[in-house]
């Protein structure tokens, strides 16, 4: 009984402690999140989503991205999606469903030897292509492929 009542004293401490903390303003969501590609997010075509993101409008097909979707989306409120590159010194990946109303679904910067793989579901309006973007080496490289959704996901 003793042991559970100093777990709950200290859980209770160490909560009053955060409370403090964010009610002096010392721990605010600003200060610990990412920053948010505003520009990106509202672009409504490829090369400009391309432009806001990561500085260039085109992008050069590669073998070398792999994207694993379904075919047919039986519901585009829960659309499955990995994205592999083999890419050397990949720097980041962009997710973009091109039909969507804001077309950039996911972008995740990627740390120095870290594997060029992202895994997610992502929501898709209607059907259209999903599209890889992967940075590397100061260049920009896609991969796309074809998902026919059968129920809407954004509002429809």
């Amino acid at each position: 009984m003793n042991k559970q009542r100093r777990v709950l004293l200290q859980g209770s401490l160490a909560a009053g402690a955060v409370g403090v903390a964010v009610g002096a303003g010392l721990l605010t969501p600003r200060l610990v999140l990412a920053a948010w590609p505003q520009q990106a997010f509202e672009a409504k075509s490829l090369p400009d989503t391309l432009q806001a993101l990561m500085g260039g409008g085109t992008a050069e097909e590669s073998a070398e991205i792999k994207i694993k979707a379904p075919d047919i989306a039986e519901n585009g409120a829960v659309v499955p999606v990995t994205i592999s590159t083999t890419l050397a010194g990949a720097e980041s990946i962009a997710l973009i469903a091109i039909n969507n109303p804001a077309p950039l679904v996911a972008s995740y910067e990627l740390g120095e030897g870290t594997e060029g793989f992202v895994s997610t579901r992502i929501k898709m309006g209607k059907s259209g292509d999903v599209i890889a973007v992967v940075k590397a080496g100061g260049k920009l490289y896609s991969a796309k492929k074809g998902v026919k959704v059968t129920i809407g996901g954004c509002g429809g």
